[in-house]
Formats: structure tokens, sequence, C-alpha cells
């Protein structure tokens, strides 16, 4: 067994397809197919179903996953610990964040990081909150910056909190409370609302606070991509509620301080397993220790 067939083997159930997997990991499909159908022999089991429409992990295939994660995960760490005792930050760090990230100027953080460890490869993953917490909890991502009510706490995870922010009102310019100095939540319940699909972190933070004022609202579009939520409500579709930090940098909206209106929390958490030489690097940027 290779640690470059396990790195195959991920690559296919993470892209659910050959042909995509041998683009990620810069080779021709007959040598990735090749490799895998070696490694199923040795192993004794198909890892994957194949059909003409779509590839599938077996059972077998799901069972040996998280072991493969592990070994590469593994001989990672181990190179990245030699070249941490020489002094040099090499390998992997993975972060997850948040489309609304407003408490920390990520662009800014990665350059510095880039500058001071040009040897380190950095992988951006966008998500919910509680979708990189679990990430972070199962090794998946080795930090995540994330933001969620102020009645909630990312549990089984180091967590630091970088602050707390209150939403605001967001409507087109042309808005009839466009205007307005402040408003109360209750100006807001005969709007028509573009917000985050339900279930997700950044939809609770605004149906807590609606609750809590005894509020009914009509969420007639439902949007996972912030950009789009904002063009919407830009093109008078609807209103929304944002975190004050993040709105700043937009514009061709208006944005009304609401005085009973939800509060954000923004965290960074990451693993309470040692952290890797560049993860530990990344905290250091900001100040964190990465002891438990």
């Amino acid at each position: 067994m290779e640690l470059q067939q396990l790195r195959y083997v991920l690559a296919v159930a993470e892209t659910r397809s050959f042909t995509r997997a041998a683009e990620r990991c810069h080779v021709v499909q007959s040598a990735l197919s090749h490799q895998i159908a070696r490694l199923e022999r040795e192993l004794g089991g198909r890892l994957f179903e194949r059909t003409s429409r779509r590839v599938r992990l077996t059972a077998a295939g799901e069972a040996f996953l998280p072991a493969a994660r592990q070994c590469l995960d593994a001989a990672e760490r181990a190179a990245a610990a030699v070249a941490a005792a020489l002094g040099e930050v090499r390998g992997q760090l993975n972060v997850g964040v948040i489309p609304t990230v407003a408490a920390v100027d990520l662009p800014s953080l990665l350059k510095e990081f880039r500058m001071r460890y040009p040897k380190a490869r950095v992988a951006l993953r966008v998500g919910s909150s509680p979708e990189l917490a679990e990430q972070v909890r199962r090794a998946e991502l080795d930090l995540a910056f994330l933001g969620l009510p102020a009645t909630t706490e990312p549990r089984g995870v180091e967590v630091h909190e970088f602050g707390r922010d209150r939403h605001v009102a967001v409507v087109a310019p042309g808005h009839p409370l466009a205007e307005a100095e402040e408003i109360e939540l209750s100006r807001l319940a005969s709007e028509v609302f573009v917000d985050f699909p339900a279930g997700s972190a950044g939809r609770a933070q605004s149906d807590l606070a609606f609750e809590a004022a005894g509020i009914d609202r009509e969420v007639a579009l439902e949007v996972g991509a912030v950009d789009i939520m904002v063009e919407l409500v830009r093109r008078g579709l609807g209103v929304t509620m944002l975190p004050s930090t993040f709105v700043t940098g937009l514009s061709g909206i208006a944005t009304i301080p609401v005085s009973d209106a939800p509060q954000r929390v923004e965290y960074l958490v990451w693993s309470r397993s040692e952290p890797r030489p560049a993860a530990t690097a990344f905290l250091g940027l900001l100040g964190l220790p990465t002891g438990s």
C-alpha cells in the first residue's frame, strides 16, 4: 500500500469522479485507475462502485476512508514535524470560513502567513458555521472562522472569541426605510425577506430575534450565497439582516440600525489535539496559544 494510492482514493471519494480526481492529482486517468485497481486487489475488495453515470464508495470504501485520511495526515504531520525541527514551516493548512466573516481581515492575515511561511500550502473551505465546526472536530479542517447566535457556543473544539456584533437591516437605496436613523424589528414585520436557508446558523440569528419579539415575518427567497442575497436586496426583491461589520464594505444598498436586532458572535476554533506546525504558526500570528 502506497501513500499515493491513498491520495488517489481520497480524491475520487471527494470528487465522485475518476476524471476530476485525475485532474486534481495531475495524472492521467488511466494511471489513477490502475493504481486504485492495484490497491483494491491488495485489499481484496472494491472501494468504488462505478457506473456510466456516477462513482460512489462501497461499504468497504466507506470503512477504508477514515483510516486512509489518518494515514495521509500522519505522513503529512511527520514531514512537517521534521521541517519544523529544522526551523521551517511547511505542509498543509486547511482553513474553514463563513461567507460573512468580518472580525478579522482574512486576506491580509493569509498574505502575512504566506510571506512568513512560503512553503506552507493553504486551502480555504467556505461553509456554514455548524458544518465547519464539525469538520474541525473530525480533523478535516485545522481551524475555522465561525459566526453564531449569542446563545450558541462551539463545542468539542478550542475556542477564541473575536467579537460581538449586532445585525442591521439591509434594504435597497430607494426603500421607504432607507433614510431612517434607527428602527425596531416590528417595523420590518410587513417586509418580504431574503435570507439564508432555514436551519442554517446565519438564518437562526434573525429567526431567534423575531421569535423573541413575537413577530412573524415572510422569507420569500432563501439564498446560500451572501453575494447573491445582497444583489437581490439591491434590486428591490426583499430586505435582509446582516452583521454591521460585514456590510460596511458593500455598495448600492442602505443599512439601518435596529435597536432590538440579533447579536452575532464571531469565533476562531481549532482542534483540541496537537495542531500541525502550519496551524500552530497561523495561530501564532494571532497571538493565540495552541495548548488545550
